[in-house]
């Protein structure tokens, strides 16, 4: 069987695209059909021409589609992504996330599975603490949280070895090779335990 799997992020500068683009690639080359899709940019335009890398990355991307609650009913698995903003999700993928109520309600969202990725400016910047957040939202929708776990140990351990979810450091520059590699797999590993479950929940 195709799954389907939504990349739903938000990212400022372009470390989170760029890992939400490796989770894409990854499930792609798994068989799956993709929808890469950002959120909508909530800051102020004051706010965001005060950073110039956050202007130019938010022009950059303006082409691509913006996630709707339809992206969510179709997927079989997602993968969720943000930069850490005070060691939580940041406001604009946690204003999507509220608006999730009726499909949630409607039984949409359950049995699916549901793995998560994040960037912070510094390595002690509150990585698990967003991903934990990031699956607070999974518990309640009903989905199948599929962390990084060390499933290929020396893949994960090559990207800092973070069992909770896919991570970089904004501060350290672009992801790595290995970050993305890592974010490559964990897409492949997304479309195929998403294309497991599917018959389950049809059944």
């Amino acid at each position: 069987m195709v799954s389907r799997i939504a990349v739903v992020y938000y990212s400022a500068t372009g470390n989170v695209h760029a890992t939400a683009q490796s989770i894409a690639e990854g499930a792609a080359e798994a068989g799956a059909d993709v929808r890469l899709l950002r959120v909508a940019e909530t800051a102020p335009a004051h706010a965001v021409d005060r950073n110039a890398d956050w202007r130019a990355h938010l022009d950059a991307t303006a082409q691509l589609p913006l996630a709707t609650l339809d992206d969510l009913v179709w997927a079989d698995g997602y993968a969720v992504g943000t930069p850490t903003r005070f060691g939580n999700v940041a406001a604009q993928l946690k204003s999507y996330l509220d608006t999730t109520g009726g499909i949630w309600e409607a039984g949409h969202l359950a049995g699916k599975p549901f793995t998560a990725f994040t960037s912070t400016g510094e390595r002690h910047g509150g990585q698990e603490s967003t991903l934990l957040s990031l699956y607070n939202v999974a518990y309640h929708w009903g989905s199948v949280i599929l962390p990084t776990g060390y499933v290929d140990y020396d893949i994960i351990h090559a990207a800092g070895g973070n069992p909770y979810g896919l991570s970089n450091v904004s501060g350290d520059g672009e992801p790595t090779k290995d970050q993305l590699r890592a974010a490559h797999f964990q897409g492949g590993r997304l479309a195929r335990v998403a294309a497991a479950l599917a018959p389950l929940r049809a059944a």
